[in-house]
């Protein structure tokens, strides 16, 4: 059983009650016992009568309100208000106030009767009525509605409330929060708020609605930004985010406690504030019982929109989330409208786009599901523990947005942002990797491929190596003073290491989340004051305790202290003030809890941080020192079943805990292998989260603990309380429910009992628990003797006597109440009621009189009554008989007259009948001349309008014709005129040209240095052979000679040692010593000659390898100089494109624009307005002539307000079609229901042979904003990928500007497409905004293509999958350039590196391309089409390497059957670079190489290149003929239009 089923939250709510209602700590009277003034409570203390009202106890209602109705001695019989009647004892009934009112009092100090049922049933009747606050003096009871009302909370009832007096209004928290904002700017002292309660009373909602009204009153402007108080108020989500959960008593509990501090500077405005966390619920990370869930950001992350777009500049002030899918309809209308827009070529106007124009504001992408690889929360270990999911009532999707406009507005950048749901995502990932045995003794791995798959996915998240966050899970690395170990960690220690990992990442998390919060809303060093608000955790008593409830219990523990200090000080102050006499009694004290659990050295926290300190200490061993310790304690007991738990006996009751995790969670340090891991992360993010700091760089930290840790901040935060004047607010829970209108008594009276209630009323008794103003206590009691009063005004005296009179004892007599004791308040009412039941026998004795008389008066007039109605009814029966002969007369007479009535009908209606018959005859007369002379009228009317009409075309006819002679003439003249503007553009030709050729010269010229450095090199190569070669045959000469040399005088040796000595005399062959002098000489002038040789050779070395490193330099600087001279020429071909975009440009505008500005002799041109959709305003029409040709003025005033009703339709049809296709309107019959709409309404409203529109304006630019702002993503999604994250391509050398006017202008047929003979899709006579139009999607599809083909080059293997809903012309271009792409790179690296130049590799590339052959097979034409001719360069180089005997292959063979296609160059290249790394075989005869070496001399004396690499072609290979011939479908009948226009009615066209 839950100590919450008897017991309170921390700081009870009884004694709150108590502190002005009843004092705790008063007086006590030294001539009378406690227990006899408990007792006066009781019944005895008052007169027991028949009648009396009473409580009685219950044990399913509580107690029950009741009337006596038969006393015997002890035993008293009530019929309860209920209908039940029991029989009780007289000493366990308390008295009934019967003066009480019905909805209670808001001031529980007002109550005659302060004991526990008095206080239970005023609670409940003021909630019964919606009334949820209760003051008791200064303290607010608030019990919690489980509604909204939001009536009570807005700014109208915080007006009310501001510099109201305390107590003038109805309670509130905005009263408490007045009380405490004004004593801080009159007093000058600091305040503070406590608000309490169990899990699911409403503390957070009453935290919040404080700042709330804190913020109004001390709140700064709008205009001065984002302001403190704006912050602080939106740290509430944030953090209710990331540390609140849903809890059996709660669905929304803060799983920590939180103080915030709130700054004001000296004029009473916020300056600053601070918040301050306690004890986050770390296991909760990992652990959730069911049904509770785990912290709410981990659904709100898998809950989050799959892909929202806000374009912030367009909708600054609300945000409108737009879906990416609504711009895809919009990009494939591009391919349909471009089909049906009559146009010349491109070469003939220019296009002007205005990039920046196209860019209204910032864009916003939320994609974190698919970034973050999340999905459903039951796919997570984390999450699925518990089978509660979502909410009632709550959408975790919206609840993620709210969040993230949090972030915002507390001043979390985007950035972090997405580094805090990053390492969210990357915890829930983490939690579902599973283990199992590895392959080594006690070792663990991932258990399958699904484990791997998240712990990439954490790796990825981390952004950290995979293997090294394997290793820190798996392994734990000992550091020794000799080595380091490394031990493996079996399964269940790799799942702890997880677990911990996890716990000590979302700890990190929230507490930077606190810093940063604190650090965005900054603190005032200046400030004068502040304003505390703690909003921390209940009492908690579970089934299973561990250290969490510990220090949580500490907690209320030590608040419980400080409140019972508080409480004696008001109770001082209260009789102080009144000046009665009193003195102090002793109360019970929590001091020696507090010493059992944080005394040093013997406490139990103490014990808990010696057991952590000692590695090979356990749970076991740290509950046996407790039990030897404090065995004698009388508040510590051990349970009998158990062998490590232990029982605190708490203030609030027996709470038990268990020790199994006490030690794990009090170690607050982080594992090595962890910290190491996330230090080094390559995001910022999360590596700041975990920095090396410089105790743990030099190992030597000192041991820390969450215990003390958290005493340590539970002493700083009451050092802060006790620096302030405390407020309290008290939250109740009614019912477990969790519902509304429910008020569970014995819940409530749990709350109150355990809470120490009457034990408060207990001392309270010895003392004045009752105090009643004086002029309530006479007008309550004068009765008793109303000769004190005797008309005198003063209450105080009349008090006296009137006490005197009933000789009442023990009374004190206050400056502005009466004191009473225990039970005399029981006393007086009894007397009281005495006197008003004697009265109420005189009363009934006179009402009983006057009944009897008054029934005496109606029996009389009763008889009198009966006689009238019998003398009544005779008269009635004659006239009856009377009335019937009157009756028969008058039947008769009625009768004759319907009969000679009914014959006069008869004859009128055969007269009625003959008239009308003439009279319609004469009238059908009448109607057939008229029809005669109407039809004659109307044949006329269309005669005369025909001969009208026909004269009127013929004059319309002849004007046309006029003013196009005219504007023709006007034409001419202008274009003659841009001629000779144009010519000057020959200059920058001729220089374009001269730069082409020095190119071209240059090109020639590295290609000739190449080709003789190659010459060059392979000459040295040849030469350096050579001499080593006759260098190491000069070597091993030098070393035979040496030799030789060393045999002969060793045999020397050996000859002379052999010969005897037979005489002294040396004989000496002289011959033979020059001989062998002359051979010496000889061999050392050789060995000299060679070692100059040698030397020389070397020297040779050097020169020609620095020769060829500076040769080597200046072909690399002309190359460079070559990319510069072509950067350049593109640059000025770029230029020249762009003056003759301008110049057509500036034509086209003078043949439109002449013949208005040589009409000089008519007046000046009106001024004229754009329409949205295409139309000229021209204003003041009325009073002014047309611009072109004389003509009379046309139309009145009726008519320019037609017109311009008009215009305003045509304005807000434009508008709704911009909304309509901005939506994701989707697709109908599988084509683009966006591209139907926008034709069909361009057609209707005639906009392309309109001569000036802006709707084509518009229309690029919500196309163009969407494409240009997002550029690879986009693309990316609108190709269907889902997977890939691709990167952005840096820009191509020419300008967007350049390639709009170049593009496609390889299709000069595509300005007229024919049109298939359709009703919707016709052929119209497009102007020149529609020709511009069109240009402008052609670049758009051109620049699309381009960002396709690049970023596929980048990512091939995921993108050649992934294409949908793109025309098979682009698909044929992209497989074709891809592999065009493909067959570069592969033949590129095999000229240009002799790795790659194998027999080995020539096999493996044949294999792959065998695949790609299978492939294109497979594949259908339409989308495969040329692609693997483009391969063709690679096939025949591995073609050649993978042969057999290459050396007995010809030239000619090789170049006629073998490799065609290839070059001689590229053919020597392959032929020189080729080796044989499997069978040793050799390459191509000699004779072939020399062949191709002299083929290669005589081309490199031409002017042609002689480069063997291949180049990538990145020009667009389509034009918009093949766009539109790849249309296979383009009926559009069938096309259903968007529901929101068919709803307009300006719209009901497309419906046609």
């Amino acid at each position: 059983m839950s100590v919450y089923d008897k017991l309170p939250p921390f700081l009870s709510l009884a004694l709150y009650l108590s502190w002005l209602s009843f004092p705790v700590f008063p007086i006590f009277d030294p001539n009378g016992s406690l227990e006899s003034r408990v007792n006066a409570l009781k019944a005895g203390s008052f007169s027991l009568a028949t009648g009396s009202l009473v409580w009685v106890e219950d044990p399913d209602a509580a107690w029950l309100d009741g009337e006596i109705v038969d006393a015997h001695g002890e035993e008293i019989k009530v019929l309860c208000t209920s209908g039940k009647t029991v029989v009780v004892k007289a000493s366990n009934v308390y008295a009934k106030d019967a003066e009480a009112p019905p909805c209670g009092v808001d001031d529980m100090t007002k109550l005659a009767y302060l004991h526990e049922p008095g206080v239970l049933q005023n609670l409940k009747s003021r909630y019964d009525i919606n009334e949820i606050y209760t003051y008791t003096g200064s303290i607010l009871i608030a019990v919690n509605p489980f509604r909204r009302l939001p009536h009570l909370y807005d700014s109208h009832m915080m007006a009310q409330y501001k510099g109201t007096a305390f107590g003038e209004l109805s309670p509130h928290p905005f009263a408490v929060a007045d009380a405490a904002y004004r004593q801080m700017i009159n007093e000058g002292i600091s305040q503070s708020i406590l608000v309490s309660g169990e899990s699911g009373a409403g503390k957070t909602e009453s935290t919040k609605l404080l700042m709330r009204y804190l913020a109004y009153m001390g709140g700064r402007a709008v205009a001065e930004g984002r302001t403190v108080e704006q912050q602080v108020l939106e740290s509430n989500p944030v953090l209710e985010a990331f540390g609140n959960a849903k809890t059996v008593r709660n669905n929304n509990s803060s799983r920590f406690g939180k103080f915030v501090e709130i700054q004001f500077d000296h004029n009473g405005k916020i300056s600053g504030a601070a918040i301050r966390t306690y004890l986050l619920e770390r296991s909760r990370v990992c652990q959730v019982s069911d049904p509770e869930r785990n912290y709410h950001c981990f659904y709100m992350l898998c809950s989050a929109p799959p892909e929202r777009v806000r374009i912030l500049g367009v909708f600054l002030k609300s945000p409108r989330p737009v879906s990416v899918s609504v711009l895809c309809p919009i990009l494939l209308s591009v391919y349909v409208l471009l089909r049906h827009i009559e146009a010349q070529s491109l070469e003939d106007f220019g296009v002007i786009i205005y990039l920046k124009s196209l860019f209204s504001g910032k864009t916003k992408l939320y994609k974190d599901r698919e970034r973050f690889k999340l999905g459903n929360p039951r796919s997570f270990h984390y999450l699925n523990q518990s089978n509660c999911y979502e909410l009632d009532g709550i959408d975790d999707s919206k609840e993620y947005i709210a969040t993230r406009r949090a972030m915002d507005i507390v001043g979390i950048s985007s950035e972090e942002q997405d580094g805090i749901f990053r390492v969210v995502a990357a915890i829930l990932h983490l939690g579902n990797i599973e283990f199992v045995k590895g392959k080594e003794t006690d070792s663990s791995m991932p258990k399958d491929e699904k484990s791997w798959f998240h712990l990439r996915t954490a790796a990825e998240l981390f952004m950290c190596d995979p293997k090294a966050l394997e290793d820190s899970l798996c392994k734990r690395v000992i550091v020794t003073r000799d080595e380091t170990i490394t031990k493996w960690l079996d399964p269940e220690s790799a799942a702890v290491s997880r677990d911990a990992l996890a716990k000590v990442v979302y700890s990190r998390l929230f507490d930077w989340l606190v810093d940063k919060i604190n650090s965005s809303i900054g603190q005032d060093p200046n400030s004068k004051y502040l304003i505390g608000v703690l909003d921390i955790y209940g009492f908690e008593s579970f089934k299973t305790n561990s250290f969490e409830q510990f220090c949580i219990n500490l907690t209320n523990e030590k608040l419980q202290q400080h409140f019972n200090q508080h409480v004696f000080k008001m109770e001082q102050e209260e009789y102080t003030k009144e000046e009665i006499n009193w003195s102090y009694i002793e109360f019970i004290d929590n001091q020696d809890i507090l010493d059992l659990i944080e005394k040093k050295p013997g406490g139990i926290i103490a014990l808990l941080d010696e057991a952590c300190m000692f590695p090979r200490s356990t749970y076991e061993t740290f509950s046996q020192k407790l039990y030897q310790t404090f065995k004698n304690h009388k508040r510590f007991n051990k349970p009998k079943l158990s062998r490590s738990d232990f029982t605190i006996c708490h203030y609030a009751g027996d709470v038990t805990y268990q020790t199994e995790l006490f030690l794990d969670k009090n170690k607050d340090y982080v594992i090595a292998e962890h910290q190491t891991l996330l230090s080094v992360s390559k995001c910022s993010f999360v590596s700041g989260l975990f920095p090396l700091s410089s105790e743990e760089s030099s190992k030597q930290s000192k041991f820390s603990s969450i215990g003390s840790r958290f005493k340590q901040q539970l002493q700083a935060l009451l050092e802060t309380l006790s620096t302030t004047e405390p407020h309290y607010i008290r939250c109740v829970k009614p019912n477990n429910l969790l519902k509304p209108a429910i008020f569970e008594n014995n819940n409530v009276l749990q709350q109150l009992r355990c809470g120490g209630v009457m034990e408060a009323i207990r001392i309270s008794c010895a003392g004045y628990p009752t105090r009643k103003p004086f002029y309530e206590f006479v007008d309550r009691f004068g009765l008793l003797a109303p000769e004190v009063l005797d008309g005198s005004t003063d209450e105080v005296a009349a008090c006296k006597r009137l006490l005197e009179k009933v000789k009442l004892q023990g009374y004190q007599i206050g400056k502005t109440k009466v004191f009473l004791r225990a039970g005399q308040m029981a006393e007086l009412d009894a007397r009281r009621t005495e006197i008003l039941g004697r009265s109420a026998s005189i009363i009934q004795r006179k009402i009983r009189s006057y009944v009897a008389r008054k029934s005496f008066f109606l029996t009389r007039l009763s008889a009198i009554r009966i006689q009238s109605v019998c003398r009544g009814e005779l008269a009635r029966q004659v006239y009856e008989s009377k009335r019937r002969e009157a009756s028969c007369l008058t039947i008769q007479t009625v009768f004759r007259m319907h009969l000679d009535r009914k014959a006069y009908k008869e004859l009128c209606s055969s007269a009625v009948s003959l008239q009308a018959g003439m009279r319609g005859m004469e009238a059908r007369d009448e109607l057939r001349f008229r029809r005669q002379t109407r039809a004659a009228i109307i044949v006329q009317s269309h005669c005369r309008k025909y001969l009208a009409r026909l004269h009127y075309m013929e004059l319309k006819k002849a004007a046309i014709t006029t003013q196009c002679a005219w504007r023709g003439k006007v034409a001419r003249r202008e274009l003659r005129q841009l001629k000779m503007a144009a010519r000057e553009t020959g200059a920058l030709q001729a220089a374009k040209n001269k730069l082409e050729k020095q190119v071209e010269e240059l090109t020639w010229r590295l290609q000739l240095e190449k080709r003789m450095r190659a010459d060059i090199e392979e000459a040295k190569t040849q030469e350096n052979t050579k001499l080593q070669s006759a260098l190491q045959d000069m070597q091993r000469q030098f070393k035979e000679t040496k030799e030789m040399l060393k045999k002969e005088r060793e045999a020397a040796k050996k000859a002379a040692e052999q010969i005897p000595v037979i005489q002294e005399v040396p004989v000496i062959d002289h011959v033979l010593m020059n001989k062998i002098n002359a051979e010496n000489e000889k061999l050392k002038a050789l060995v000299s000659s060679l070692e100059k040789k040698i030397g020389e050779t070397e020297k040779k070395y050097e020169e020609t390898s620095k020769l060829s490193e500076e040769r080597l330099k200046q072909a690399l600087q002309a190359e460079s100089k070559i990319i510069q001279l072509k950067t350049s020429m593109q640059r000025l071909e770029e230029k020249i494109s762009d003056m003759e975009s301008e110049n057509q440009v500036l034509r086209q505008e003078s043949l439109i624009n002449s013949p208005v500005k040589r009409m000089s002799e008519h007046p000046p041109t009106p001024v004229t307005k754009k329409l949205e959709n295409g139309h000229v305003n021209e204003e003041n029409v009325a009073n002014e002539p047309q611009s072109v040709t004389p003509a009379k003025k046309f139309g009145t005033e009726s008519d320019s307000k037609f017109r311009r009703s008009i215009i305003d339709r045509q304005h807000e049809s434009v508008d709704a079609l911009i909304n309509c296709v901005m939506k994701d309107v989707g697709f109908s019959q599988g084509k683009p229901v966006a591209a139907f709409t926008i034709y069909k309404c361009l057609l209707h409203w005639k906009s392309f042979e309109a001569e000036r529109t802006s709707v084509f304006d518009r229309l690029i630019q919500m196309i163009g904003s969407a494409i240009e702002s997002m550029e690879d993503d986009y693309i990316i999604y609108f190709f269907g990928a889902s997977g890939a994250t691709p990167h952005r391509k840096p820009p191509p050398p020419t300008s967007f500007l350049g390639r709009m006017t170049m593009g496609f202008r390889s299709s000069p047929s595509s300005a007229n497409l024919a049109a298939p003979p359709f009703d919707i899709v016709r052929q119209v006579d497009a102007k020149y905004p529609a020709l511009l139009f069109k240009q402008q999607l052609t670049a758009y599809v051109e620049k699309i293509y381009g960002i396709i083909r690049d970023n596929l080059k980048k990512d091939l293997a995921s993108l050649l999958s992934l294409c949908i809903q793109v025309p098979p012309v682009l698909v044929q271009k992209i497989y074709t350039q891809t592999f065009s792409y493909i067959n570069i790179q592969l033949f590129n690296s095999l000229l240009l590196r002799r790795e790659c130049c194998t027999f080995s590799n020539g096999e493996y590339v044949k294999s792959g391309l065998a695949e790609l052959e299978l492939w294109c097979c497979q594949a259908k034409e339409e989308y495969a089409g040329s692609a693997w001719d483009e391969l063709k360069h690679i096939r025949q180089a591995v073609g050649f390497l993978v042969i057999h005997q290459k050396y007995r292959i010809s030239y000619d063979e090789i170049t006629n059957d073998l490799c065609p296609i290839l070059s001689v160059q590229q053919l020597y290249r392959i032929c020189t670079l080729y080796w044989d790394d499997n069978y040793n075989t050799r390459s191509v005869s000699p004779d072939v190489i020399s062949s191709m070496r002299v083929l290669m001399t005589e081309d490199s004396n031409s002017a042609l290149s002689s480069s063997f690499l291949l180049d990538d072609n990145s020009s667009i290979p389509f034009s918009v003929d093949d766009l539109s011939t790849s249309l296979q479908e383009k009926e559009f009948s069938d096309v259903k239009a968007a529901e929101e226009l068919l709803e307009n009615p300006a719209f009901h066209f497309l419906d046609e």
